[in-house]
């Protein structure tokens, strides 16, 4: 197989971020998927990697050609941005503007053709809007930087996947948010991942907003008819095996024993909670609708266990596995 070059975004340099790569590279398995290539701050990595007693070293690239992968060391495009004396476990403008560095510069190297795929490390969003950008996420940034104008968020773990409609903004305005359209284009972003990781008919199951699904208009003001139901209607009109809108808490149930391939949540907590309770080093991230791949861990910065070396870096390596499935092949190794 021909392993893609992955970009790992560094993510805020005061949380988990460069220990967790500092680990997760430190595998043999990570080196046999994939050419990792981390975008950040060489001398960061370097400290992560005292603190966590690693065994690899750090090459200082000042681009994504110089990259010698296989060398024994990690291949890291230095951004030199991150001071040597900048704490770990704290909110930071350097540590925002790092971050967001990052990113753009791993956008870049992908549009170039340099990397197939993006995976990245936790930010802080606090540090983030500390640094004047004011995006709500890693989502919203790479929408922003690739000139996307919807995307969706889809949390996967061995047993479960879940897409959102809605994600970082309060339950009312969420509720204000969903209409027919935008569910409908969320499960055929959803549909059309399934369909290109192999699942040739995949069985997807939608999330009511209310207790019950509304028992009938019992609960709430009809919201599953009027903004959900359609949205359904039309994606069986093309084919497709999608049911609903159904019991959240019964829906998560038959998703998890095996019974639907893909579960669309309505807001955040809806889909976040049950991908979360079946344990945080088992989920990734992953943007659907972006021109270029990306998946991420599934957890924050961690910032108060950041800098002792305790970090588990599964996710990352999760995340990395699934970036090389959905990632095209490059021409040659």
């Amino acid at each position: 197989m021909i392993r893609p070059t992955i970009a790992i975004t560094m993510g805020d340099p005061a949380g988990v971020g460069p220990e967790i790569i500092m680990k997760a590279l430190a595998h043999p398995e990570v080196h046999a998927l994939c050419r990792p290539l981390v975008i950040g701050d060489a001398g960061r990595l370097r400290q992560a990697g005292r603190i966590v007693g690693a065994t690899i070293g750090v090459d200082s690239l000042a681009d994504a050609g110089a990259a010698a992968f296989g060398a024994g060391a990690v291949q890291c495009v230095d951004l030199k941005c991150v001071p040597d004396d900048l704490p770990f476990g704290r909110v930071s403008p350097i540590a925002g503007e790092t971050a967001y560095r990052c990113i753009a510069a791993a956008v870049e190297i992908v549009q170039a053709g340099q990397a197939q795929g993006i995976c990245t490390a936790p930010l802080s969003k606090e540090a983030l809007h500390a640094a004047g950008h004011k995006f709500p996420g890693h989502t919203e940034m790479l929408a922003h930087l690739t000139g996307t104008p919807e995307v969706s968020m889809m949390l996967v773990s061995p047993k479960l996947r879940v897409i959102h409609v809605t994600t970082h903004i309060g339950l009312i305005d969420a509720i204000a948010r969903i209409e027919p359209g935008l569910v409908e284009r969320v499960i055929a972003r959803g549909h059309a991942v399934l369909v290109k990781a192999g699942i040739a008919d995949p069985k997807i199951g939608v999330c009511a907003i209310n207790p019950h699904a509304g028992e009938n208009g019992l609960f709430g003001h009809g919201e599953e008819a009027e903004k959900i139901t359609p949205a359904i209607e039309a994606c069986r009109a093309k084919g497709w095996d999608v049911r609903g809108p159904l019991p959240a808490d019964t829906l998560f149930f038959l998703a998890g024993r095996g019974d639907y391939d893909m579960v669309v949540a309505m807001y955040h907590d809806q889909g976040h909670g049950p991908i979360k309770v079946l344990g945080l080093e088992a989920g990734v991230n992953i943007t659907v609708g972006l021109p270029v791949i990306r998946t991420s861990v599934d957890h924050g910065t961690a910032f108060d266990i950041a800098g002792t070396g305790v970090a588990d870096e599964r996710s990352l390596i999760e995340a990395l596995r699934q970036a090389v499935e959905l990632a095209p092949k490059p021409a040659a190794a």
